[in-house]
């Protein structure tokens, strides 16, 4: 039979010939979306799953429901969705900038990235750990899904440049400075007070230089826009947005503009498409839901932590349920989501957009609300007019082209500092 190699997967005569049809046919069934997915490799660079690792009574082998306990990756829903996998994100909250502060997020953190750990090696046939770009393909052939692991936020690392060593020798290949408030390595883009810094901190231009060392890909999203101009114009490899997107479609602190855009794609970086609603456009206030949730955020930070008991979490969630049943959240559409997508494509090409929809950190659309929904979006870009060379760089290899260039610098020093 007649086989045509598919980015990383095998595209059959009659999967091309589908491909083929479409340029003369506007509207693409789900169905053939899926044909064409299944033959991709398909990454997310932004799923904060990790979370619920250490959640009561969470399996990542069964099946969950959204409105049952709020989750939106599962075993199950990745394999319906075609999600093969992605960078697995350590996340722990920011606290004061002190040692004290320091020390307790690093000891979160890197019980995080045991919890990542644990998941795989709990299920080898399930999950394969991957490290360099040149892993993915293979661990998709063998049936698995694929783990990258990133680090949101690099604040648990306080002062000390070194751990991050530490935390690359644990797997993480994708790390970005800030999160929500600015911290002692540079300035976020939601910081209430405002620049602190300008763009990085003196701190911040070391672990740029570190990262850069090590071999791993600096992540733009939540910097400022100094701070991610300082990253472009700082790091010797291309930096990526996991989960960021248009502030011409929405002005948003979180998303970026054109011109930054532009920037980004002309220094070979990508921007990863997020699915958060708040961020996709302008939502009516709902100060009832908000008042509601006071009381649940400290509960929540509980959680978070892996501090709950099985009885606490189960109240915890019955509460939330309450809350959505009394105060539903209006939510962005998977339109807003997509209008995000394609202007950005228009803006940058197909060669540095791909996905990164902040599952199980609060992302999901009406239409779209865990990653079981995913060929929805490769069939929106079929119907857009773009090509499955196209999809197969949105949905993986864009991502892994950045890594391998920051792998192939890491190389490049260690070379050139064994030949001296």
């Amino acid at each position: 039979m007649f086989e045509q190699k598919c980015g990383t997967g095998i595209l059959t005569a009659s999967m091309l010939s589908l491909v083929l049809s479409f340029a003369a046919h506007a509207e693409v069934s789900l169905a053939q979306a899926n044909a064409i997915q299944r033959a991709l490799l398909t990454l997310d660079t932004h799923l904060d799953t990790p979370a619920n690792l250490v959640k009561p009574g969470f399996d990542i082998m069964q099946r969950h429901s959204y409105d049952e306990d709020f989750t939106q990756v599962d075993v199950p829903r990745m394999n319906e969705g075609l999600l093969d996998g992605g960078f697995w994100a350590i996340f722990s909250p920011q606290g004061p900038l002190t040692p004290d502060g320091y020390e307790k997020s690093r000891d979160t953190a890197i019980l995080r990235a045991l919890a990542i750990h644990t998941m795989v090696t709990a299920h080898p046939d399930t999950f394969g750990f991957a490290t360099e770009a040149a892993q993915a393909a293979p661990i998709k052939a063998a049936g698995k899904h694929v783990v990258f692991m990133s680090i949101e936020n690099a604040y648990p690392l306080g002062t000390d440049l070194s751990l991050l060593t530490t935390f690359y020798k644990l797997g993480v290949r994708l790390a970005g400075p800030v999160h929500f408030k600015n911290n002692q390595l540079g300035d976020s883009s939601t910081d209430p007070e405002g620049a602190k810094w300008g763009g990085l901190s003196p701190l911040g231009e070391q672990f740029v230089a570190e990262a850069n060392r090590l071999g791993i890909v600096l992540d733009g999203s939540h910097a400022g826009d100094a701070t991610v101009k300082d990253m472009i114009r700082l790091s010797k490899t291309p930096i990526m947005l996991s989960h960021s997107g248009s502030k011409a479609v929405y002005a948003h602190p979180r998303n970026v503009d054109d011109d930054l855009l532009k920037a980004l794609a002309a220094s070979g970086g990508v921007i990863q498409m997020n699915a958060y609603s708040a961020y996709l456009k302008q939502l009516p206030e709902n100060p009832q839901r908000k008042e509601a949730f006071k009381e649940l955020m400290a509960m929540m930070d509980k959680a978070e932590n892996g501090d709950m008991s099985a009885k606490e979490f189960e109240q915890m969630q019955a509460k939330r349920r309450q809350i959505e049943h009394d105060f539903p959240a209006v939510k962005a559409t998977f339109d807003d989501y997509m209008e995000h997508f394609l202007h950005t494509l228009k803006v940058v090409g197909p060669l540095h957009v791909g996905i990164g929809a902040d599952w199980d950190g609060g992302g999901g659309v009406e239409g779209m609300m865990d990653v079981a929904s995913l060929p929805k979006i490769t069939q929106r870009l079929l119907e857009a007019g773009y090509t499955k060379e196209d999809l197969a760089n949105i949905w993986g290899l864009n991502a892994l082209r950045v890594l391998k260039q920051a792998e192939d610098y890491a190389k490049s020093l260690s070379n050139h500092t064994t030949a001296q």
